[in-house]
């Protein structure tokens, strides 16, 4: 049973209105290309412009309820294509940087805030979401528990390791910022660590301080009956602008994590106090 996620490595244009029919559009190639999944890079709605002036800064956001969003919701019921919309979101007392999972019918499975805001930069003027959370997306053909975590939240090991304790078999990560062989590194890590796929959704050269480089790591890092290691790194996209499709092998995947040793089988909780301190 395979799962086909779209990673619409896109350019945003200059207005929200432009970006949400650039937006609806990439969705509908998706689906003729087969896609199970859509998934953009981080904050779509305002292609990561994030104001340092108060005023403007909420005037950029918007809430789940806004047309952009409810623009979403209503394609994924239309094309039977799970989508997840990246926003900044309206939030007192500071914005935050969200996203939102709708179901093939269009039903909002999960909404997660970005926890581990980048305050040394420009997302010192939004607030952080408070968790992570895990949800039954419905494909049609099947069920699948996803996570997300947004962009910086890769760099800390805790966020995927909360996301497969509570049950994820696919991480779906927006994402904005150069992905450079250490950020790729960090996302196999999590990947191997925790046995889950991770597909990072990141925009194309062209818009600043990124260039492409989505990515799908499929969490199987060996098979019992082939001799070495696999490359888990199932796909790769180059710099440019396009939507690029990759598949996660569930059955493969929920085979390996039923039989192989990583994640939480071999975990020792009671030696990592130290993690819930300061």
């Amino acid at each position: 049973m395979k799962i086909k996620i779209a990673m619409l490595q896109l350019l945003p244009e200059a207005s929200i209105e432009q970006n949400l029919k650039k937006g609806l559009d990439a969705c509908i190639e998706a689906k003729k290309l087969g896609a199970n999944i859509a998934l953009f890079p981080e904050m779509w709605s305002t292609g990561y412009k994030i104001s340092l002036d108060q005023k403007e800064l909420e005037s950029q956001s918007i809430n789940k309820n806004s047309n952009f969003i409810l623009s979403f919701k209503k394609l994924a019921q239309e094309l039977n294509l799970a989508i997840g919309i990246t926003f900044l979101e309206t939030n007192n007392p500071k914005p935050l940087n969200s996203v939102i999972f709708f179901d093939k019918k269009g039903n909002e499975v999960l909404h997660y805030s970005k926890v581990h805001t980048c305050d040394f930069d420009v997302e010192k003027v939004l607030s952080s979401g408070d968790d992570f959370y895990v949800a039954d997306l419905d494909l049609g053909f099947t069920k699948v528990k996803i996570g997300t975590m947004i962009c910086f939240d890769r760099e800390f090991p805790e966020s995927a390791r909360v996301l497969m304790l509570k049950g994820a078999e696919i991480i779906l990560a927006p994402n904005a910022c150069p992905m450079e062989i250490n950020r790729l590194s960090a996302l196999r890590t999590r990947a191997y660590e925790n046995m889950l796929a991770v597909c990072t959704c990141n925009y194309p050269a062209g818009q600043p301080d990124c260039n492409g480089h989505s990515t799908l790591f499929d969490g199987v890092a060996w098979l019992r009956e082939e001799d070495g290691v696999r490359d888990m790194c199932v796909f790769e996209a180059p710099e440019t602008e396009g939507i690029y499709l990759a598949e996660v092998d569930l059955d493969l995947l929920r085979n390996y994590r039923e039989n192989e040793i990583m994640g939480w089988k071999y975990r020792k909780a009671k030696s990592y106090q130290i993690l819930i301190g300061k």
